[in-house]
């Protein structure tokens, strides 16, 4: 039996994209992959991804991560007509690596179904601008590129059902990101329980049971958490970060700091600065 022929791989680089439009006789091979990753986002149609086990079939919304090293035999689906598929050879960076724990369809070959998603908009919004930052004129356009992927894998990981958030109920995910976004706003449980859609007593009653927390002490953690970076990064006085972080009343911010974090704010900020100087 004849060897295949390893597909030429692409240029060097931290970052290489494209975006193609392949007929059903699409098809790729290097047996012993690439030294990057590979990203692949099925726009339609079908692609496949062969291993040693067999192959992948991909559909509209599916992401495929292939690893380097790994072998490389994909192309347009058998029996399929077309193959429209955004795709990105890149290099990660340091802090990128735990986002790219996604499950295994075969060694070496990871999958996120996305279709139907809320986020699979977003995904392939932003992936579009990965190609298009990568291609353009400014002599920033490769940090911008990796910036955009970046935020990809990002979104990847929130949906990542390795990670413990991927399972939440899309309303308490939702309640979870209010809360980080407006945590510094007069915000309570009934406002947050509208804005998932829910009443006050079945958000509650949802939130503990997904999260292991109230959703009041959710909120409080989060103002406490940014109350810390401000004392740690700023000048500003007590009385002002107690407002910015959403406490009116100053002097119960600092009775709920010093609950949490054994100091008041004051003796914390002091202790920081020892520490670090």
């Amino acid at each position: 039996m004849t060897a295949r022929a390893d597909t030429p791989a692409p240029p060097p680089g931290m970052l290489v994209t494209g975006h193609f439009h392949k007929g059903p006789r699409y098809t790729t091979y290097r047996e012993h992959g690439t030294r990057d990753w590979l990203l692949v986002h099925t726009l339609s149609g079908h692609g496949r991804f062969g291993h040693a086990a067999g192959e992948f079939i991909t559909q509209p919304g599916d992401l495929v991560l292939v690893r380097p090293g790994v072998l490389h035999d994909y192309g347009t689906a058998r029996g399929h007509r077309h193959w429209e598929p955004l795709w990105a050879h890149f290099i990660p960076r340091p802090g990128w690596l735990p986002w790219l724990d996604w499950p295994e369809v075969a060694p070496g070959i990871h999958h996120l179904a996305l279709r139907g998603h809320e986020a699979a908009p977003r995904l392939a919004r932003r992936f579009h601008d990965v190609i298009r930052l990568n291609a353009g004129p400014s002599r920033q356009r490769e940090a911008l590129a990796l910036n955009a992927l970046e935020e990809i894998l990002l979104w990847c990981d929130l949906v990542n059902p390795h990670r413990d958030t991927a399972g939440l109920d899309s309303r308490i995910r939702r309640s979870l990101d209010f809360i980080c976004e407006r945590f510094a706003e007069p915000i309570n449980v009934a406002r947050i329980a509208a804005d998932c859609g829910l009443s006050p007593s079945r958000f509650a009653h949802l939130f503990r049971a997904q999260t292991g927390e109230t959703p009041q002490r959710y909120l409080e953690l989060q103002r406490l958490n940014r109350a810390r970076q401000l004392l740690e990064f700023t000048q500003e006085p007590v009385t002002a970060i107690a407002r910015a972080v959403g406490f009116e009343n100053p002097f119960y911010f600092t009775l709920r700091f010093k609950r949490h974090g054994g100091a008041s704010p004051r003796a914390w900020r002091q202790r920081r600065k020892r520490e670090g100087g």
